[in-house]
């Protein structure tokens, strides 16, 4: 059966009629955009809030301090907790040893000072014989004395000497009666020291100062062998006993 198409000519065939009922039914040419779907009013807020979001800037961070930073770490951490707690251990112990060492310290710096302050005592007062031995007290009873006894005996051997036992000066020396040969030193107090039965004067008058030698240790007056009579009277009176006045001096009869 013979085609009825048309044969080819090299010219392409058209789909549809070119005429204007063709153009009729030619759908309208939309944009490029048209395929694009269009957004519902929630989504363009989502989309909207997420960009305001997006490029609104970061919060700033919580200032936190050391001491927070550290109980935070302590807390998370129980071996650092641990670690702290030896460490305050140990603080605390350092103190403790740093305030005992203090208090040590000043313990002996107060004990060198009242070594310094007894030298400086027995470097002002003086034992007024080296090489004694005591043979009488004070107040003591007995036939050598018409009353009781009024000072202290240093019994030594003849021309032993005999120092001053503080500074002070020389207002009498010479004979005395029963109290032999006599040496009266008065200090600068006013107490007055009398070195009794002396073998012989070596300073009679004038200003001394502790260990001067005065004289030496003799057996003249009312005795009945050599030694050294002292007697203390405050203010030039009635005689004390010198044991105890020597022994606030720093000295040990």
């Amino acid at each position: 059966m013979a085609s009825t198409y048309p044969q080819s000519t090299g010219t392409k065939v058209l789909d549809h009629p070119t005429g204007n009922e063709g153009a009729r039914h030619r759908l309208p040419r939309q944009s490029s955009r048209s395929n694009a779907p269009l957004l519902g009013v929630t989504a363009v807020t989502a989309a909207f809030g997420a960009t305001a979001f997006a490029q609104a800037p970061a919060a700033a961070p919580a200032i936190v301090s050391p001491d927070e930073a550290s109980d935070g770490l302590l807390a998370a951490d129980p071996g650092l907790a641990l670690a702290a707690r030896i460490q305050q251990q140990a603080d605390g112990q350092r103190t403790a040893a740093d305030e005992s060492a203090r208090i040590a310290a000043a313990k002996d710096a107060e004990a060198k000072r009242a070594a310094q302050q007894a030298e400086a005592k027995l470097a002002s007062h003086t034992l007024p014989v080296a090489d004694y031995t005591l043979s009488a007290e004070f107040g003591q009873a007995g036939v050598h004395w018409s009353r009781l006894h009024t000072g202290l005996d240093f019994a030594a051997r003849t021309g032993t000497p005999v120092v001053a036992i503080g500074a002070g000066t020389i207002t009498s020396a010479g004979w005395s009666g029963s109290y032999g040969y006599r040496i009266i030193q008065t200090l600068p107090d006013g107490t007055e020291i009398w070195y009794c039965h002396l073998y012989r004067i070596s300073v009679a008058t004038g200003k001394v100062t502790p260990g001067t030698v005065l004289g030496s240790v003799g057996a003249t007056g009312n005795v009945t062998g050599p030694h050294l009579h002292l007697e203390v009277r405050p203010g030039g009176g009635a005689p004390i006993d010198p044991l105890p006045w020597l022994q606030k001096l720093g000295l040990q009869p």
